[in-house]
């Protein structure tokens, strides 16, 4: 051993006590916020909310008439599911988003992998795509409304196209982004086209792809509040529509309620998915 390695033992050594004072102090940090399991925590932030609202009720912070407490708000959605109107409502609403969604994925993920495997494609599509993606869903309502009538072809549209321009955006830029020399050294082994594209881009893109998916579940919700504002007597946007024309503010924040849990299991679905898939990938999880 040198000198040198063994002035960096030395030293090293000397900094083992130090070394074990901040391992203990960290073992120390660790309380009851780290010993509570992730689900429960996560939960913490809308139990806070749920919390501030029916204090502000309780205390006369919050006008009670304009906003209606928790247990008012839950009452009437027992009266609702009792009647069988909230699960009718709901079950409409469902309806339009899984057919919106599944029509979206199919529709985002054919026009991605045009555009993203060969330059043709790319000129016939992306700009298309990325023109579609500036206008609004809203604007469109009037003229689907004109093109197809009043019936569901206009909400299963404007739902199609929200999740099938989410869909597109991340996995053509997922297809781009994937290394360069994966490809080529597929190309050396004299892989199938198949092949290449199966085994190394689709995989490649699959991250950037459950990213267009968590934003086009969102989308779909979003799309769902304009869809059903045209003419339409089921749905829960209706009944939130509804609920402003009578001035029942406690069915208005039901809605709101309902559209809240539905987003927060639309993007548990894609958190449940993305570690059933990508459980390859060692990325970064925060820290304590």
């Amino acid at each position: 051993m040198g000198r040198g390695q063994a002035v960096t033992v030395v030293a090293e050594l000397s900094r083992a006590p130090e070394l074990v004072e901040v391992a203990d102090r960290a073992g120390r940090r660790k309380g009851l916020w780290e010993l509570l399991p992730r689900p429960l925590r996560r939960l913490m932030g809308p139990a806070l909310i749920l919390a501030a609202w029916t204090i502000g009720s309780g205390t006369g912070l919050l006008n009670t008439d304009l906003f209606p407490p928790p247990a008012h708000v839950a009452a009437t959605a027992w009266r609702l599911l009792g009647d069988g109107q909230l699960a009718t409502h709901v079950g409409a609403s469902g309806v339009r988003v899984l057919t919106g969604t599944v029509l979206g994925i199919l529709i985002g993920v054919v026009l991605a992998v045009a555009a993203g495997l060969t330059r043709t494609g790319e000129d016939l599509l992306d700009w298309t795509m990325q023109i579609l993606k500036a206008v609004p869903n809203f604007a469109l309502t009037p003229l689907l409304i004109i093109w197809m009538g009043i019936g569901e072809g206009p909400k299963i549209v404007l739902i199609t196209t929200g999740v099938a321009i989410a869909i597109y955006i991340n996995t053509y830029s997922g297809i781009r982004g994937v290394d360069r020399q994966l490809v080529e050294m597929a190309q050396t082994l004299e892989a199938r086209r198949t092949t290449l594209v199966t085994q190394v881009i689709l995989p490649g893109a699959l991250p950037n792809f459950l990213v267009g998916l968590r934003l086009g579940l969102s989308s779909a919700w979003l799309s769902l509040i304009f869809a059903e504002m045209i003419n339409t007597t089921e749905g829960i946007g209706y009944l939130m529509s509804r609920a402003q024309t009578n001035l029942q503010f406690d069915v208005s924040l039901l809605v709101i309620v309902i559209y809240a849990v539905a987003g927060l299991l639309s993007y548990t679905l894609v958190r449940v998915l993305e570690r059933l898939l990508l459980s390859w990938r060692n990325g970064f999880e925060g820290v304590s």
